[in-house]
Formats: structure tokens, C-alpha cells, sequence
């Protein structure tokens, strides 16, 4: 149940999400970062010990298998990646392997992962822990510190990190954590926070028929300088040849009233469909239910206006920037 306290805490101190469910992926070996970066769309190659990226798998079509978050530890490369695709991916992974030195391990049930989010996450993991994190400056910077592996990961708009714990020391950390000032969150709290924050997800607003560019995630997954990896061909030709052209986008909506919109309702121009809502929530600090959906290209400028079609009837919407930013106090939504 979404919480407007939480949703506070967030945005002006800290919360703790429970993580634990997200896919994990280990790499070792010492051709680990080699055979990757041959594989994802970023530029892998380029990792050192306590750096990271954002990335994606595709198919030979362009299409993707998954998105990801990669980081070296130094000892391995890391994947974060959506709980449903894990096993899978991993499986895939590994049958790739011929003469690499590369092993593919799939640990989603050997760690638990607690985002720790909001302004004053650094210092509520520092009293938890003692961990020191100011070397952690960059998005997906890392470090390992005894049990503990500590990610930045600022997606939400504000201060955050990921803390990757062995299962037996999850219950002690988390009530290290809420002990040292943070509020726990729950996922339809955390859910307001990424729509917000306009960050698609997979098996939500992506899934295996998405072109990384329709989900408009170019900018952090894909590398315009490296070599090849599987499906650059697609990527390569619509982005020059057609000029970054593409058939529909993800785009933010803003409704003009109350009525709530929801997964699959479809966006209308006049009598025509143009898209389909894949997200949405109520916003605190919008006053006004927000969505992602994906809508056809002559309809994605901001300020467009839009028809929704919702279980309660016919709503009006129009396109917003993403993130959507401007967000005001959230301390008493009702002006908004």
C-alpha cells in the first residue's frame, strides 16, 4: 500500500527497500569482462574495479533479452537484473561460452539487497555500518567492505545505494538501518517514486518486442564508439540511416483529473489509437495521476494532448518531459 509518509522520507531523509527478489548474476574468470562486452550494447571493456554501467542484451533483431545494471567488484562482474529473467539469462550466458575463461553463476537466492534511497542515505548507511562512501561519487561506482557490497544508484532523482548482503546478515542490517533514521518502503511506494523518476522497467514498460530506443534508454545503455555487440546492425541503421526514427517512444503523461488510469488502457488522438499506457500512479506532488505509455511518434512532443480510456470512462492527458520534474513540496499535496 502506498504510503504518503514513506513517499516523504524519500524525498526529504531516507527509506530502506527491501531489493532482495531482484535477479543477481556473477561473472568470474579473467575473460569475464571480454565476453560480455562483446555481447551488451554498452561499453563493457572499459570497466575497472569499482565502476559500473547500465546496459542492455538484444537480440540479432535488435529486440531486447534484458536490461541490466553491471558493475566490477574487482573479483567479478555483478548483474542486477529483473527476477524473471535471471535463470534464464544465466542459462544463456553460460551455454556462449566456448574457450573463455568466464564462469556464469546465477546467486539470486544467495544474497539479500536493500536499496537505501533519499537525501540522507549516505549518512544513515555510514551509522549502520561504518562504511565510508565518499569514493562512491559516480552512478554505479561499488565497493566490497568485508560481507557488505555497496552500490551508488541514483535512479530515483535523489541520493541512493544498493547493499548487497549473504541472506543470514539481512535481518541485522536492516534493523541497522531503520535504527540509524531510515523509514521502510513499500513496493507500491517505490513504484510512485520510479514512475516519477520516469525510469521504464522491464516486464513493465519493456519486455522482448522493445527496441532500446523506443524505450528511449539510448543515452545510458547503448555505447555510439564500441565494437560490435549482438543487434548493433538495427540499432546502427535507425539511428543513421533512419535518423533515430522510430515508430512509437515511451513518453510521460500528465492527467487533467482524478480518474485512474492503469496498465494497457489505451491512448487515443480523436477516434485513433496512437498508444498504450504500460505504468501508472497517482503523484503526491503532480496532484494528478501520472503514467508511462508508449505512443506513436507524430504524438510524443510535450504538451500534447490526449485521450485516455480508463476503467472509470474517458480521461484527458497530456504529454510530459521525463522525469517529471518540477516536482513541488510534497509536504501537503492537496495544493497541488
Amino acid at each position: 500500500m502506498f504510503s504518503l509518509d514513506q513517499y516523504r522520507a524519500a524525498r526529504t531523509s531516507a527509506v530502506v527497500i527491501d531489493r532482495s527478489a531482484r535477479g543477481k548474476i556473477t561473472l568470474t574468470g579473467s575473460d569475464r569482462i571480454a565476453f560480455l562486452h562483446a555481447l551488451f550494447t554498452n561499453d563493457i571493456a572499459q570497466l575497472k574495479k569499482g565502476t559500473g554501467v547500465y546496459s542492455a542484451y538484444l537480440t540479432p533483431q535488435g529486440r531486447m533479452i534484458s536490461d541490466m545494471r553491471v558493475v566490477e567488484t574487482g573479483d567479478e562482474l555483478f548483474l542486477d537484473v529483473e527476477e524473471a529473467v535471471a535463470a534464464p539469462l544465466a542459462e544463456r550466458l553460460d551455454k556462449l561460452i566456448f574457450a573463455e575463461d568466464a564462469q556464469v553463476k546465477n546467486v539470486t537466492n544467495d544474497f539479500a539487497l536493500f536499496g537505501v534511497v533519499g537525501p540522507t542515505a549516505t549518512e544513515v548507511i555510514v551509522t549502520a555500518t561504518g562504511v565510508q562512501l565518499s569514493s562512491l561519487t559516480n552512478q554505479y561506482d561499488n565497493l566490497r567492505e568485508g560481507a557488505l557490497t555497496i552500490v551508488r544508484d541514483d535512479s530515483f532523482g535523489v541520493s541512493g545505494f544498493d547493499m548487497y548482503v549473504d541472506r543470514a546478515g539481512a535481518a541485522s542490517l536492516r534493523e541497522k538501518l531503520l535504527a540509524a533514521g531510515a523509514m521502510t518502503a513499500s513496493d507500491a511506494t517505490v513504484e510512485v517514486l520510479r514512475v516519477e523518476a520516469g525510469r521504464p522497467t522491464f516486464g513493465a514498460d519493456m519486455n522482448t518486442d522493445t527496441i532500446p530506443l523506443e524505450a528511449g534508454i539510448e543515452d545510458r545503455a547503448i555505447s555510439l564508439t564500441k565494437g560490435c555487440y549482438v543487434g548493433q546492425e538495427v540499432i546502427v541503421r535507425v539511428l543513421h540511416r533512419g535518423h533515430g526514427r522510430i515508430a512509437r517512444r515511451l513518453v510521460g503523461l500528465l492527467f487533467a483529473d482524478g480518474s485512474s488510469p492503469a496498465k494497457g488502457d489505451a491512448v487515443f488522438s480523436g477516434d485513433k489509437q496512437v498508444g498504450e499506457v504500460t505504468s501508472a500512479v497517482l503523484s503526491p506532488t503532480k496532484g494528478a495521476p501520472i503514467a508511462l505509455a508508449y505512443v506513436q511518434r507524430d504524438y510524443t512532443s510535450v504538451g500534447t494532448e490526449v485521450i485516455v480510456k480508463t476503467s472509470q470512462g474517458t480521461t484527458s492527458a497530456r504529454v510530459h518531459s521525463l522525469p517529471f520534474t518540477g516536482l513541488a513540496d510534497p509536504a501537503d499535496p492537496a495544493d497541488h
